[in-house]
């Protein structure tokens, strides 16, 4: 699941791209100035930044100059509207420029487009000190590699695709070992104490009574 930087100062503005992009699918982070948003880069991984230009403490033109390095794709959104504003935001280095006011739908077709032209990198999810490399099927923990059969790697990764929802042993069969019709639910519970063993995660992964559990992050 790819995850953006929303960087806008104006809340309701910043509310609304967060919502759209929600309800798609990515995960979001919003930063409400310049300083913020390096802090935030430099912190956690990010597959694209939704820049403003206009921003406190750090304009958008100088976050872009600091972040060129981090093959991190940039799309400027700002009201800057001039022919000249959008040749310089694109010379120096932005993958894309839209200008305010902007439909949503545009917007996410931008972020579709630019991402597909960084698709040669990895899917890699991150939580905690954990991240999830889903085309190596491999996992690590502070960077160094967990060994994990490619069951507990697929129940690890189903969960963390539907975090905060508690899903039943019966679903977890269907999608991790493929039964339509559950033959022994011990195979799960077990598995999901290994994972919890493995990565540490006993507070993280629930027991949820008579259903089945749920990864909280």
């Amino acid at each position: 699941m790819k995850k953006i930087l929303i960087v806008e100062d104006n809340f309701a503005i910043s509310d609304l791209i967060k919502l759209n992009l929600n309800m798609v699918g990515y995960l979001t982070n919003q930063a409400y100035d310049g300083l913020e948003a390096l802090e935030l880069i430099e912190k956690y991984s990010y597959d694209l930044v939704v820049l403003d230009i206009m921003l406190p403490k750090l304009d958008g033109y100088e976050v872009l100059s600091r972040i060129k390095g981090s093959n991190i794709p940039v799309i400027f959104l700002t009201a800057k509207d001039s022919i000249h504003d959008r040749v310089y935001g694109l010379k120096i280095g932005a993958d894309d420029y839209i200008t305010k006011p902007f439909e949503a739908i545009e917007l996410i077709a931008r972020i579709e487009a630019v991402l597909r032209r960084y698709k040669n990198q990895e899917e890699v999810f991150e939580f905690k000190n954990i991240k999830i490399y889903e085309d190596k099927k491999l996992v690590t923990v502070d960077d160094e590699l967990v060994n994990m059969s490619s069951k507990e790697f697929d129940l690890l990764l189903l969960l963390f695709k539907n975090r905060d929802i508690a899903l039943s042993r019966d679903k977890i069969i269907e999608k991790v070992w493929d039964f339509k019709q559950l033959k022994e639910s011990r195979v799960v519970d077990i598995h999901i104490q290994r994972l919890r063993k493995k990565l540490n995660l006993y507070d993280e992964i629930k027991t949820i009574y008579k259903i089945g559990y749920r990864l909280e992050i």
